[in-house]
C-alpha cells in the first residue's frame, strides 16, 4: 500500500486500517460516544439562561432589633456586666430599646401569575419588610403567605400585573439523575441575577439541618445571597430550591428538591403545614444494636420511645420494634421514616412493618396529626462507678435541677463519665438519664447494679438513654474485669 509516495509494510497498513475505521465510526456517531469525543456538556447555557432569567427575583429584607444602649457593658465577658446589672437598674431604672435596622439579601422564583414567589424560610422569617425586584427592574412590596421552618420553604405573595410575571416551570427532583448538568439562578452578594452551572453531585444528602433532611448536591457555584432561588435541570424546570454551602469546601452546595415544595405548597397558600405523625422517637439500625437485640438486621430503624397515648401506642408499637417497612416501602434509616411519616395525611392508616423479638410483626394503624412544637430544672445520693467508666446516682431535686433533668423521670442519672472508657467511646454523657439496662427498665441505682452484675464477660451492654427530648438505644461494648 503506497499512500503519497510512501510504501507501507502489512503492519503499518493494518495500523492504518484500524485508525481509518475509528476515524470514520467517531465521526458517523458508531462505535465511540459523540458526546465522549467533543468537549463535555452543551456548548452554551445562554439560552437556557435566556429562557428563564425572569422567572427569577431578587429578594432585599430589613429586620428592626432592639438592643439596650448599655449592651457593649453587660456582654458575658465585660468587666462591667455585674455593674450594669440589677445594681444598676436599682439606681438608674431600665433604660430606654434603641433600634437598630439590618439588612439581608436572597433569591426567589415565581410560581404563578398571581404573584406567588418560592424561596426559603430562613430568608424572610425574621423580616419585617420584604422587598422583590425583577429583572425588568420594578420593584414591589412582598407579604409571607406560609412558612415552614422544618423544610426551609417558604411562600410569599406581590401584587403585580399577571402579565408581567413569567413563571417558572417546576419539574421532577426524582428524576434527576447523579451526574445530570443544572444551572443556578440568584442573587450572590447583592450582584443581581448571576448564572452559574454544574452538576448533581449527589441525591439525598443528610447534612444535619433537620429531620427532613434530603438535600441535592451539586457543584454549581452557589454563595450567600443565593438562597431560596431556583437550580434549573437543562430543560429549564426547576429541579430544587438553592439553600445551604459548606463555607470551607468547595464546589459543595445544597439544594432543596422541588418535589418537597410541591407535597406541602397547597398547605403553605393556607398558611399552615399539617403533617402527618406516630408519636415515637427513632434511631438508625447499628451492628452493635442489632447484635445486642438478636437480628442480622442491617437496614432499619429502631424505636426507641413511644409517646404516651400516641397513634403509635395505640395502634400497638412497642419501644424496641425494628422498623423494616411503611405501606409496603423498605425503610433504610430514621429520616426516610420521619418524612415518609410526615407526607401521610393525618387520619389516613398505614400498614408498619417491624421486628419484634425476631419475628416479623405487621402494625396497622391510623395516622395522626403532628402537634405544634412547644418549649419544653436538695442533696445528692449514692454514687456509683461502673467497668464502663459510668457513674451513676439516683436522681434526685438537686441533681434534676442541676442537668435539666424532670425530676419526676424514673431511671438513673449518669453524673460521671471516664476519660477514655467505653462509655466515652460511645459518647455518653453527663446528664443522659438511664431508663433501661439490656432491655429491663431501672428505677434507682440498686436496679443498676443488679442489671449490670448478672452480666458475662465480654456481653454488651444495651442502653435506654434519655437526653433532653430524645429517648435512644446505645449499644456498648467492653470485657467485665
Amino acid at each position: 500500500m503506497q499512500i503519497r509516495g510512501v510504501n507501507l509494510s502489512f503492519t503499518s497498513r493494518m495500523v492504518f486500517l484500524v485508525f481509518l475505521f475509528w476515524s470514520c465510526s467517531l465521526f458517523s456517531g458508531g462505535g465511540v460516544n459523540p458526546a465522549l469525543a467533543m468537549n463535555q456538556g452543551p456548548a452554551s447555557f445562554a439560552d437556557l439562561a435566556e429562557s428563564v432569567k425572569d422567572s427569577v427575583v431578587n429578594i432585599s429584607t430589613t429586620q428592626t432589633v432592639k438592643e439596650n444602649p448599655m449592651q457593649p457593658f453587660m456582654g458575658p465577658n465585660s468587666p462591667f456586666k455585674d455593674f450594669f446589672g440589677e445594681e444598676f437598674k436599682r439606681f438608674f431604672g431600665d433604660q430606654p430599646q434603641g433600634q437598630t435596622k439590618t439588612h439581608a439579601l436572597g433569591s426567589g422564583f415565581v410560581i404563578n401569575t398571581d404573584g406567588l414567589i418560592l424561596t426559603n424560610n430562613h430568608v424572610v422569617e425574621k423580616a419585617d419588610e420584604i422587598s422583590i425586584k425583577t429583572t425588568d427592574g420594578k420593584e414591589y412590596e412582598a407579604k409571607v403567605v406560609g412558612r415552614d421552618p422544618k423544610t426551609d420553604i417558604a411562600l410569599i405573595r406581590i401584587k403585580a400585573d399577571g402579565k408581567t410575571l413569567r413563571p417558572a416551570k417546576l419539574g421532577d427532583s426524582e428524576a434527576i439523575r447523579v451526574g445530570d448538568w443544572v444551572m443556578a439562578v440568584g442573587n450572590p452578594f447583592g450582584l443581581g441575577n448571576t448564572v452559574t452551572a454544574g452538576i448533581i453531585s449527589a441525591k439525598g444528602r443528610v447534612i444535619g439541618a433537620g429531620q427532613y433532611d434530603d438535600f441535592l448536591q451539586t457543584d454549581a457555584a452557589i454563595n450567600p445571597g443565593n438562597s431560596g432561588g431556583p437550580l434549573f435541570n437543562m430543560n429549564g424546570e426547576v429541579v430544587g430550591i438553592n439553600t445551604a454551602i459548606v463555607a470551607q469546601g468547595q464546589g459543595i452546595g445544597f439544594a432543596t428538591p422541588i418535589n418537597m415544595a410541591k407535597d406541602i405548597m397547597e398547605q403553605l397558600k393556607t398558611g399552615k403545614v399539617i403533617r402527618g405523625w406516630l408519636g415515637i422517637m427513632i434511631q438508625d439500625i447499628t451492628p452493635e444494636l442489632a447484635e445486642s437485640f438478636g437480628t442480622k438486621v442491617t437496614k432499619g430503624v429502631v424505636i426507641s420511645d413511644v409517646v404516651q397515648d400516641s397513634p403509635a401506642e395505640k395502634g400497638g408499637l412497642r419501644r424496641g420494634d425494628i422498623v423494616e417497612s411503611l405501606n409496603g416501602k423498605p425503610i433504610e434509616n430514621a429520616n426516610m421514616l420521619s418524612r415518609s411519616v410526615a407526607a401521610i395525611p393525618p387520619g389516613n392508616s398505614a400498614s408498619i412493618g417491624v421486628i419484634r423479638d425476631g419475628k416479623s410483626v405487621t402494625i396497622k394503624l391510623a395516622i395522626g396529626t403532628m402537634p405544634d412544637e412547644t418549649a419544653e430544672k436538695k442533696s445528692a445520693g449514692p454514687k456509683t462507678e461502673s467497668a464502663w467508666g459510668i457513674t451513676v446516682q439516683n436522681l434526685t431535686p438537686d441533681l434534676a435541677q442541676k442537668f435539666g433533668v424532670d425530676e419526676k423521670e424514673s431511671g438513673v442519672l449518669i453524673t460521671e463519665i471516664t476519660a477514655g472508657s467505653a462509655a466515652a467511646d460511645a459518647r455518653l454523657r453527663s446528664g443522659d438519664l438511664i431508663k433501661e439496662v439490656n432491655r429491663q427498665k431501672i428505677q434507682n441505682v440498686r436496679d443498676w447494679k443488679q442489671a449490670t452484675d448478672k452480666m458475662k464477660k465480654g456481653e454488651p451492654l444495651l442502653l435506654l438513654l434519655k437526653r433532653g427530648g430524645n429517648t435512644f438505644y446505645v449499644a456498648i461494648k467492653a470485657g467485665r474485669e
